[in-house]
């Protein structure tokens, strides 16, 4: 892999389908103004984050990320843990773009939504849609088998046709939009107080949203020859940058081309943006197809990253060791890869009703890994470090730390609820039970 494989697999992994499916809940949440510096805010806040994962993954490149980070200074359960953490992290976004395909391609297509199978918390699910789901996951498992070359490239041609697209797009909103939209700018409107709540709504999905940046040690054994390591705290800021630019961009897109408070509870509000805007249909489908390309990224970078921590853990024990195991013709994680892709089909039967609230424990799960992460480089993991480099992963602990008391503590504005709890706690007895095994497997205790 190079450098534009790395950054195609980070962008990729952060920027999915939430501008399309989910904006009108990040405008319900903070207003035009309140969404875009939410997103800004919570961004920059996580670049001392990201600062970390490049310095560790130049003096560490192993595909187990924050498990090899944190077995050099901790013991091996806390290694267990930050992975396995990850693991929910990418794991989860794979089955909700399963389902997500289908949501979207019967927008384009609406004679989709035919033979109802089930419904799960007021959303049904259509045969069609769940056998596309199940099609796409089938094809990227193979794609993933045969070869990490193979989804680089994949990456990288879904990635940059997405940033072509929306560069186009954005030409046009500004053209035909208006500042007089905007208003009001905060959802919350009790003044500067207001202002700060809103803003505090949009800022605690933030971690889910960019969760993708810290993929590119995952690959990091895969690097291309004459890649320089050194390299890899310059395109791991990148790819967080133009991640928050994308985001504070579209937000700022769709609310110039209309007013924000018209695309509350619209399904698919950018395109009823652009399509109330411009009245065109094909441009409407050029949309979509964006948010199409953007899906298959996401869904690719995460399904990646996801059987990379596996396969670490696997290698080093944490959990079985057939898990481990490299397919000698494709040089890839094989069993791992396989696994991925049957988790991600069972779950996909769940539908949206059951994976969004999920989702919200994933943003929890990745930062603990964060959280993980900046604390072992604070005590060695990348060496000696000057003052300003400790005190740069210092502050990354202290934003990772504040991301997940915003989702524990019970006065915070959208904390964690009774389901997101329930799910959380499912995970961690099904991790202790794995992290026993492996414990009676060997012998030992587990550590």
């Amino acid at each position: 892999m190079h450098a534009r494989h790395y950054f195609a697999l980070a962008f990729g992994s952060m920027i999915g389908v939430g501008w399309m499916i989910v904006i009108d809940d990040w405008l319900e949440r903070g207003g035009s103004l309140g969404a875009m510096l939410g997103f800004l805010v919570g961004g920059l806040l996580l670049v001392p984050v990201g600062y970390v994962y490049g310095r560790l993954t130049q003096r560490v490149p192993a595909a187990g990320g924050e498990i090899a980070y944190t077995r050099l200074v901790f013991p091996a359960g806390v290694s267990y843990a930050a992975g396995w953490s990850m693991t929910l992290a990418y794991l989860i976004v794979c089955p909700y773009e399963a389902v997500a395909i289908g949501t979207i391609l019967s927008y384009l297509a609406p004679q989709m939504n035919v033979l109802r199978l089930y419904t799960i918390g007021g959303y049904s699910m259509f045969l069609p849609n769940l056998v596309v789901g199940l099609v796409l996951t089938a094809s990227l498992t193979t794609i993933n088998y045969r070869g990490v070359r193979l989804s680089a490239t994949f990456q990288s041609l879904t990635t940059f046709g997405v940033i072509a697209l929306m560069c186009a797009f954005s030409a046009l909103a500004l053209a035909q939009g208006s500042v007089a939209n905007l208003p009001p700018l905060f959802a919350d409107k009790r003044g500067l107080t207001g202002g700060l709540v809103s803003t505090l709504l949009v800022l605690q999905i933030v971690p889910y949203f960019l969760t993708g940046f810290e993929t590119i040690p995952k690959c990091s054994e895969e690097a291309a020859p004459d890649f320089d390591p050194r390299s890899f705290v310059t395109v791991t800021l990148v790819s967080l940058g133009t991640g928050i630019v994308f985001y504070v961009g579209i937000i700022g897109v769709v609310s110039i081309l209309q007013p924000w408070t018209s695309l509350t509870h619209q399904p698919f509000a950018t395109a009823v943006a652009f399509e109330r805007a411009f009245g065109s249909r094909l441009l409407v489908r050029l949309v979509m197809l964006a948010a199409l390309l953007s899906l298959l990224k996401v869904f690719n970078g995460n399904f990646l990253a996801a059987s990379r921590v596996i396969f670490a853990m696997g290698r080093s024990d944490l959990i079985d060791t057939r898990l481990g195991f490299v397919h000698p013709r494709f040089r890839t994680p094989a069993s791992a890869v396989v696994l991925v892709g049957l988790l991600t089909a069972v779950a996909s039967f769940l539908g949206r009703a059951v994976l969004v609230p999920i989702s919200e424990v994933g943003s929890f799960a990745a930062a603990v890994g964060w959280l993980a992460t900046c604390l072992a480089f604070c005590a060695g993991a990348a060496g000696s470090l000057a003052r300003r480099e400790w005190l740069i992963g210092l502050c990354g602990a202290l934003v990772s730390t504040a991301m997940l008391a915003m989702k524990v503590l019970p006065f915070v504005p959208g904390s964690f609820r009774r389901f997101e709890y329930l799910a959380l706690l499912i995970w961690v007895l099904f991790g202790a039970f794995l992290w026993q095994r492996a414990g009676l497997r060997t012998g030992t205790d587990g550590a």
